[in-house]
């Protein structure tokens, strides 16, 4: 099942203001939710409707600076979310692979607390809109997806709140994802992501872009189980600009690793469940998330 991502109007951070000391992209956070997927993400079903549902819990109260050493500060940030997602695989091939276009909702509540002062936020956050995908089954094991994502700032936004669920400017991802399914054996995903960040109109600060994967790895080890280790590797690629100026020493990297397991009951339906623990941080807050994906095709 191919379902790669949500712009969750960056779930973990929407629009966090944290300071210009953890500054790595605007506020510190980003338009796609690091992590989100896990086993199955390159493999496209038949053709037909498939509603997904994912919810995810984040929290952190750490920041890192650019040397990786936590700011003293007393902050913390919780974002909570349920994300559905529509994915139609048409019946059209293009390339040699299934045609297949998706929307994403965010439903996001976000809560920001720093040296005492807190606000919330909750609603609907930054829309993605897969403008195409294509599919590809290159042996019962083996399948891809190359794809086009496009982030839309439907989120709300104001340049003097603490907290924001939308981030107030475009995006553009382009994406490719390959997954190996083997349900007696090993199984391996990764989705790569590259993130062209737009500038934020309110504020004239561009976000550098980003390249991330998110990546998992397990086994087969009952009937319909598969239990493993997923997270995601993160790299800020470019500088986030103020006014057409570069801000120096900036660039946010992170990766985080945890246990996973999935279910599937081989007629399409299944459930998986990832913690994950932010390590090796920079520019960036540091937590862990917890993540539910699932689909119950009709």
């Amino acid at each position: 099942m191919k379902i790669r991502k949500f712009g969750l109007a960056a779930c973990a951070m929407a629009g966090l203001f944290v300071s210009q000391a953890a500054n790595a992209t605007e506020g510190g956070g980003s338009i796609y939710p690091m992590g989100a997927e896990s086993f199955l993400t390159g493999a496209l079903p038949p053709p037909g409707f498939y509603p997904l549902i994912y919810a995810t819990r984040y929290s952190a109260d750490e920041l890192k600076n650019n040397n990786g050493d936590t700011i003293p500060l007393d902050f913390k940030v919780t974002a909570k979310a349920v994300v559905p997602r529509f994915v139609w695989v048409t019946g059209a091939k293009l390339l040699g692979g299934q045609v297949t276009h998706a929307l994403i909702v965010p439903l996001v509540d976000l809560d920001v607390n720093v040296a005492g002062n807190g606000q919330g936020k909750s609603g609907i956050g930054d829309i993605t809109v897969t403008a195409l995908a294509l599919g590809y089954h290159h042996s019962p094991s083996l399948h891809s997806v190359a794809a086009l994502d496009i982030m839309a700032p439907t989120g709300r936004y104001n340049k003097t709140d603490m907290a924001n669920i939308g981030r107030n400017y475009w995006a553009v991802q382009p994406l490719y994802t390959v997954s190996y399914i083997d349900p007696a054996g090993w199984n391996a995903d990764f989705k790569a992501m590259l993130d062209l960040n737009f500038k934020n109109s309110d504020t004239d600060y561009k976000s550098g872009n980003e390249f991330h994967v998110d990546y998992s790895l397990g086994y087969g080890f009952a009937s319909n189980w598969v239990a493993g280790v997923g997270g995601y590797v993160y790299k800020q690629i470019t500088s986030d600009e103020l006014h057409g100026v570069d801000v120096p020493n900036n660039r946010g990297r992170a990766f985080a690793i945890g246990p996973s397991i999935k279910y599937d009951n081989g007629k399409g339906m299944f459930v998986m469940l990832k913690w994950q623990k932010e390590m090796n941080v920079r520019n960036r807050p540091e937590g862990h998330a917890f993540w539910i994906k699932a689909l119950y095709p009709f």
